[in-house]
């Protein structure tokens, strides 16, 4: 399959003036934002903010309400979403798998987008070749037989990860790829992101999450929201600031950046002991 021809190769996603409005509630206002080639988005904001809102209508899982959404150069409303999906990987913690299928076989299924491996469709020696780098790339080696049931929480994530990029996407949605795991599981995770950066420079990339500590050092651009609003969106450096992050969260905090890695922590005037 051919990949759909932009107006503009390099946008892969465009939103003008967005709301999304979902049983009388308005779940998005008035949100832009243009995703091009080779970034690597976060979005961030509080629970409730709209971020996994906005990244189903990255995946064409939701339409909005009022203004327009351009994906691959294709406006969203006309057109067949079915023709872009493939060209979209979105790795989300609700997907399910059958707990018997390996490794290989969950990252084998990406190439159909299915949640089982086809009956009858033989599986071609270049996409067993592709699984295998990828799994590699993920930081999965050794693994590729193990089954799911028997997988850290760590190893799941990168494995639907890897899954998303066997159809060779040009946008990766990655919701909360984070969310459940230890230090060390999200550490593994981070360097295998920062990993794909390198190996994969023109990706794009958008990354939900609601706390600093889990972006890679790779991070190029970041969108903060706030009950559907957008607080501030750009460069990472412009962005994640100790101004603008406390907004968008509701609460003073202090962002720092050390060898590449952000954090944010409180920096509400610390309670004496005698007022204890």
């Amino acid at each position: 399959m051919a990949a759909p021809a932009p107006a503009d190769p390099d946008v892969v996603f465009q939103a003008v003036g967005v709301d999304l409005v979902r049983d009388d509630r308005l779940l998005l206002d008035r949100v832009s934002l243009t995703v091009r080639a080779g970034e690597q988005w976060a979005l961030l904001g509080p629970n409730g903010a709209g971020k996994s809102t906005l990244l189903q209508v990255m995946a064409t899982h939701a339409y909005p309400t009022r203004g327009h959404v351009d994906l691959l150069g294709h406006r969203l409303g006309s057109v067949d979403v079915f023709s872009l999906r493939p060209w979209i990987g979105h790795v989300s913690p609700h997907h399910r798998v059958d707990p018997q299928r390996t490794v290989r076989e969950v990252v084998l299924t990406g190439v159909t987008g299915t949640i089982q491996l086809i009956q009858r469709r033989a599986t071609s020696a270049a996409e067993l070749c592709r699984a295998a780098e990828l799994t590699e790339l993920m930081g999965l080696r050794g693994r590729n037989d193990a089954p799911w049931r028997v997988l850290s929480q760590g190893e799941r994530g990168r494995t639907l990860i890897a899954r998303a990029l066997m159809a060779q996407p040009r946008l990766l949605l990655l919701d909360e790829p984070a969310g459940g795991l230890d230090v060390a599981g999200r550490e593994q995770l981070v360097a295998s992101m920062d990993d794909l950066r390198q190996r994969l420079p023109g990706l794009a990339t958008v990354l939900v999450t609601h706390h600093l500590e889990e972006l890679p050092a790779t991070t190029t651009h970041a969108l903060l929201l706030r009950g559907g609003q957008t607080v501030a969106a750009g460069t990472v450096g412009d962005v994640l600031t100790t101004e603008l992050a406390s907004a968008c969260f509701g609460h003073p905090l202090a962002v720092s950046k050390n060898a590449g890695r952000w954090a944010a922590v409180s920096a509400a005037r610390p309670v004496a002991r005698h007022e204890i």
